[in-house]
């Protein structure tokens, strides 16, 4: 048991205390923008944390809009969901497609007004009709039949 090497407590505590002292960084390395002008931050993890991701975060253009748009591709990026972050070219043409499907949209949306205006009135439905009687069946007593 003497020839193993054991955990030594007063080593990693050490080792802790020097990496607490080092100086840090608390903004993280710029990874791109998007159209918006937003920009996406990745922070290095420090060697001693227990953390197994880089925290990511975005810093938006304004700061007050809680509301702002985030295009897919950086969402799933900063969520963990793709390790790279997107090219431009990715969310160019994500972009491009986002503003073809509004367009076709608007134009549906206007052709349905102008079919819509063009009709006058709908059609009146039915009057509605009774229950059928047949002949065939007994009505029990006292019953009149508003047909006979």
């Amino acid at each position: 048991m003497a020839g193993k090497p054991t955990r030594g407590v007063f080593q990693t505590i050490w080792k802790h205390f020097i990496e607490s002292v080092k100086p840090r960084r608390f903004r993280g390395d710029l990874v791109g923008t998007d159209h918006f002008g937003t920009k996406y931050y990745e922070t290095p993890l420090h060697s001693t944390s227990s953390k197994k991701k880089p925290p990511r975060y975005f810093e938006p253009v304004n700061k007050d809009d809680f509301q702002q748009e985030v295009p897919a591709e950086w969402e799933a990026w900063l969520r963990y969901r793709r390790k790279e972050p997107p090219s431009d070219a990715e969310v160019l043409q994500s972009l491009a497609l986002m503003k073809t499907k509004k367009k076709n949209a608007a134009e549906l949306e206007s052709a349905l007004e102008a079919t819509r205006s063009s009709k006058s009135k709908p059609a009146p439905l039915p009057e509605a009709i009774g229950f059928p009687t047949y002949k065939d069946y007994q009505y029990p007593e006292g019953f009149k039949d508003s047909k006979e």
